[in-house]
This record gives C-alpha cells, structure tokens and sequence, in this order.
C-alpha cells in the first residue's frame, strides 16, 4: 500500500473511494467551539463550507447566484433528555412533503421578515433562502450536530456580535408556533416525533467552494449523498447514486456502506480493470490518502509456501 499521488495520464485507470469520518474532538482540551464541518465536508467543498448553495444546486434547475450566500433552513425534531436536548437526523422524523409545505406555511412571514428575502426553493427537507442578516453565523450541518447535545452546536457570532440571539429570537416563535399546529397533533396521534424546531446550516456561496484537485481527473462521481448533485453540477461531472462496476475508470465515490462494494473494487485491480484504487479516510478528522494495487491486496506473511490470505475491507480502513 502506498501514498503516491502524484497526476496520472488519462489512460491511467484509478478508482477513488471516500470513506466518511468523524469530526475530531478531543475530551482532554478545552476547546471553545465545535470544529467546523466533518472532514468529508472540508475535503469536497473547503473550509468555508458552502453547503447550502452546493444543496439548492443540486436540488433545483435554479440559476444560482455563485455570489450569494445561501442558508439552508431545516424542520427539525428536538428529542429532551434529562438536562439537555439532543438533535435528531431528519432520516428519524418522516417529515412528508404535505406536512413540510404546511409547517412552512405557518412560519413563512416570520422567516422572510427576519431574513429580508423570500424562499428561492422549498424541498421536502430542506428550504433555501439568502442568508441576509444571518450571513455571519457559524454553523453546523445536522449531519455533524445529530445525536449530540445540541446547547454546543448552536450557531455562533463571528464577525457580527448579536446574530445568533436575533436567530434564536426566530427560532423560539417558530418552535411555538408549530407547537399547537395542527401537523404536529396529528403526528404525535401517530407515533411521530413532533416537528418542534427549525435548524440553520450551510451558510456560504458557491464562489467559496475549493474542491480537492483529485476531482480535475474524475469523469463520474458515485453516491446519494444530497451534496454529491450539487458539486457534480458545479464541476460538470455526471453523478449517479449507484455504482456502475462496468465503469470504474478514473470515478470517485462516496457510499454509505463501502464494505458492499470492496468484493467487487478487488475483483477488478485482480482483473485488471483498474490499475489502482485510492481509497481517501479521515483518522482523527485528517485526510488520509492511500493507494492500493494488486500487490496489496493479500496479508504479508514469512510462511511464503502457504497461499497468502486476501484482506478484508475492515482489515484495509484499520491500518
């Protein structure tokens, strides 16, 4: 396994794969605020993060701006523990799309009065709308801040002091409202947790995005994660949620269960279909980068008269 990274021609076959990691906190420092974006974040879009405006690209056929800051507004449930409340993924919520139009509805003359702008899209999930007075907050995607007490992860002042209380000031009067909604009774009638908050995140234009220099030689991105479409818009590249095997050549990918696919990635440098398969992971929240080619596909061993045994995928990503 190596670390050579240096340019290919075009007739050099390469796979990338992207592992997703975790942001990196450490329990023994004091740190005043959360790190900023999960590496795989960083790693695509740099480290202003833009990904509000990376999202309504992929999610609309909207001439967007590339000079105007985006946020990225999300119906959210608040789960309360003991002492803290906890945000939970939107995965966990089943917000319908009925129920999404009629929350925003309510909160709709609310949030374009404090924003100063009208909503440029409204998805099922998400729904964009310029940043205005809010430009300046630090913030933090719900990938990053899920499961996690949320009093950290709220949005902070930067340059501007007074933002973040004038956005928890919109908060809390949308909170109350969608708390005798009618969408939220017939929810909890179902089992459903209400939908009792709205999330702010991804603030940034698409003129801040620095994507990594291994995407110039990519010709097809692989993966549904929703920012995927968007950066694969931005840069021109076709994107495609499922991974076409009879096309792997210079592709890069980013999946959510990699250890599905690794047979296949093997079966391909052994058949040479690939020269190389990059495989690209964030120990400790830092970029790592490795190559493997067929000679790194099997355990070292002194026993040289036994057959070596292949590696697994958690045998690779643990080194």
């Amino acid at each position: 396994m190596t670390a050579n990274l240096s340019p290919r021609s075009s007739a050099w076959r390469r796979f990338t794969l992207m592992v997703s990691g975790e942001d990196a906190i450490d329990d023994g420092l004091e740190q005043n605020a959360p790190p900023s974006g999960l590496p795989q974040e960083r790693f695509l879009l740099g480290d202003r993060l833009p990904i509000a405006s990376v999202l309504l690209l992929g999610q609309s056929d909207l001439a967007v701006n590339p000079n105007e800051t985006i946020a990225c507004l999300q119906p959210v449930h608040l789960h309360a523990t003991r002492d803290h409340l906890i945000l939970m993924t939107q995965s966990q919520i089943d917000l319908t799309a009925n129920e999404s139009a009629n929350l925003l509805q309510v909160a709709l003359p609310f949030i374009e009065e404090d924003f100063g702008s009208k909503i440029l899209l409204q998805g099922q999930r998400d729904w964009f709308i310029p940043a205005g007075p809010f430009a300046s907050l630090a913030t933090h995607s719900i990938d990053q801040a899920h499961g996690r007490n949320i009093d950290w992860w709220m949005p902070r002042d930067t340059s501007e002091v007074g933002i973040a209380k004038f956005w928890r000031k919109l908060q809390n009067e949308i909170q109350m409202l969608w708390h005798i909604d009618p969408v939220n009774e017939e929810r909890e009638q179902r089992g459903y947790p209400s939908i009792n908050s709205l999330w702010i995140s991804g603030i940034g234009k698409l003129a801040d995005i620095q994507t990594p220099p291994l995407l110039e030689n990519v010709n097809q991105i692989y993966g549904d994660h929703p920012l995927l479409a968007g950066l694969a818009k931005y840069l021109e590249i076709p994107q495609q949620d499922e991974i076409d095997f009879s096309n792997l050549k210079n592709t890069f990918a980013w999946i959510n269960r990699p250890e599905n696919i690794w047979g296949n990635l093997r079966q391909a440098l052994l058949n040479s279909k690939l020269d190389e398969i990059e495989i690209i992971d964030f120990p400790k929240g830092q970029a790592r980068h490795r190559i493997l080619t067929t000679k790194d596909l099997n355990k070292k061993s002194w026993a040289f008269w036994k057959k070596s045994e292949a590696l697994t995928w958690q045998e690779i990503i643990s080194a």
